[in-house]
């Protein structure tokens, strides 16, 4: 997957019409150019800057039908999650895997009732769940999680969910687009839509972020998968159109995995504010999180507010032996989250109250938008917003195909104990690589699993073009650790540089954008 040669794909299509064009680059976006690729409709995807740049590299890095949904009545929601979970252990194995999570009882009555519902989950999930839940005695508890707080523990329940690498994965499905002929493009921004003199959308103009270089794209479908932002090319076709998207923040501090001892993962099923909060391992470190914060304005960099910072760490410590103190945080991440806004206008209810299911909308102008979900259903999404654009089209009527599909990377056997393991099959090729430079096989910090040869993959067949598209969604060294991450970037840089053809102002410039961008990442001490 090269950006350069996506491009003269893109000069060679000429004035002739695209069957569909993606606006944006996240998981929706991606998955819908897989789901038109692979039904043979010539597709391109546009995103205004790297894959994932938004939301999508900023979940809470799980694969779940979502408990709190069951607890809300959201029957549907739940199992079309956790089909759709099963499906993606099912395609991408060596991204989506097993996790074990404990609910730690600290009241007697919550045991039998989380483990009835965790026994409903069970059910729903039929042949596709990843293993039964049951009662834990306090015992098996603090053997699981020896660093559980003691006093008030009565027991659990353990259920099985997945847990995943969001970015990676995005990449792979990109990887997987390509691979049936579609056309993705990272910092290529959409600045309008073209309309036909009946007022129907028929494409899009663009500009080449790296160039400047400017585009008209004709089209017979346009969807608009922008995330947080799809009010924003909404905009572009009706300037008077209501407001779709309620954006709500979720933050996530990053800690060291000395605080979670044992494989599983904790599920606190009832915050102070009502929410769930997770404590899950992950790349050898553990995610915290989330939050829910109403917000009214969209960025592609959001920061973590100081109380909700305060929320993770005060209601972590209720659980952990060992309290996390804000000197411990190796990283802070926050993501905003494409709620579709209520319909009745109600700007008053909780954002924990609006629905995660997706929502499609068709304009009279024919522009196709796709909004809210959540990154488990991101295949039936796209198989939703496919279908719906080939209808508003008239494009020749053709089936899913994305169900059973494997994922670029995808292995029968994983060994998760690789170091290289969520490259799938790519990881044979790098070894060859570091066989033959083995200078290349070694890792750019010490407290960090990445080594140069990851970079050099990364810009050579994933699109990568600058720092921060390596060390944050590449390889995830910003999310684990920022100030480790930081350290490494002039040696990123040199490598990018090397492969791009870049000068030395070019590496100093990407240092620096790089700095302060992480900067953001962990609290000065």
């Amino acid at each position: 997957m090269k950006r350069e040669r996506m491009l003269r794909a893109l000069r060679e299509q000429g004035d002739t019409p695209w069957d569909i064009i993606v606006i944006g680059g996240g998981a929706t976006g991606i998955g819908t150019a897989l789901d038109a690729a692979s039904r043979g409709y010539r597709t391109l995807l546009l995103e205004q800057s790297d894959f994932t740049k938004g939301t999508s590299s900023r979940s809470t890095k799980l694969v779940h039908g979502g408990v709190r949904y069951l607890a809300q009545g959201d029957i549907s929601l739940v199992l079309e999650a956790l089909h759709e979970r099963g499906l993606m252990r099912q395609n991408a194995p060596h991204l989506v895997k097993n996790q074990s999570f404990i609910i730690p009882t600290y009241d007697w009555w919550d045991g039998p009732f989380y483990t009835l519902g965790m026994k409903v989950y069970d059910m729903m999930a039929g042949k596709l769940g990843l293993g039964p839940s049951q009662a834990l005695s306090r015992d098996e508890v603090l053997r699981a999680i020896p660093n559980l707080k003691i006093r008030g523990l009565h027991g659990g329940v353990i259920y099985y969910d997945g847990q995943f690498d969001d970015s990676r994965l995005a990449i792979n499905i990109a990887q997987t687009c390509t691979e049936h002929g579609g056309i993705v493009l990272n910092y290529v921004r959409v600045t309008g839509l073209i309309k036909n003199d009946d007022g129907i959308v028929c494409g899009v103009t663009a500009e080449d972020q790296e160039t400047g270089n400017k585009y008209t794209l004709q089209a017979k479908s346009v969807v608009n998968a922008t995330g947080v932002f799809v009010d924003e090319i909404i905009q572009m076709d009706e300037t008077d159109a209501p407001r779709l998207v309620r954006p709500s923040q979720g933050v996530h501090i990053v800690l060291d995995k000395e605080f979670l001892k044992g494989d599983s993962a904790i599920m606190i099923p009832k915050t102070s504010d009502g929410r769930v909060l997770f404590a899950v391992p992950w790349h050898r470190r553990v995610v915290v999180g989330t939050t829910d914060t109403p917000l009214n304005k969209c960025s592609l960099e959001p920061r973590a507010l100081e109380e909700e910072i305060d929320f993770i760490l005060s209601t972590a410590k209720k659980y952990l032996t060992r309290e996390p103190k804000r000197r411990d945080i190796l990283s802070i991440f926050a993501g905003l989250r494409p709620l579709a806004a209520p319909e009745n206008g109600n700007e008053d209810t909780s954002t924990k109250e609006l629905s995660r299911s997706h929502y499609l909308r068709v304009s009279p102008s024919g522009l196709v938008t796709i909004t809210g979900g959540k990154w488990t259903t991101y295949r039936k999404m796209a198989e939703d917003t496919v279908d719906k654009a080939a209808m508003v089209a008239g494009l020749v009527r053709k089936k899913c195909r994305t169900e059973n599909m494997p994922i670029h990377g995808r292995l029968t056997e994983v060994d998760y104990n690789d170091p290289l393991y969520y490259y799938g099959s790519d990881a044979d090729y790098m070894r060859d690589i570091v066989s033959d430079h083995p200078e290349l096989g070694k890792r750019l910090h010490k407290r960090l699993p990445y080594t140069s040869v990851e970079v050099l993959w990364s810009v050579r067949h994933e699109m990568a073009r600058s720092v921060e598209d390596i060390l944050a969604r590449r390889q995830r060294a910003l999310f684990l650790d920022a100030r480790a991450a930081i350290e490494i970037a002039p040696k990123v840089a040199r490598i990018l540089a090397g492969e791009l053809k870049r000068d030395e102002n070019w590496q100093q410039n990407q240092v620096k954008l790089f700095t302060e961008l992480a900067r953001g990442y962990y609290l000065e001490s």
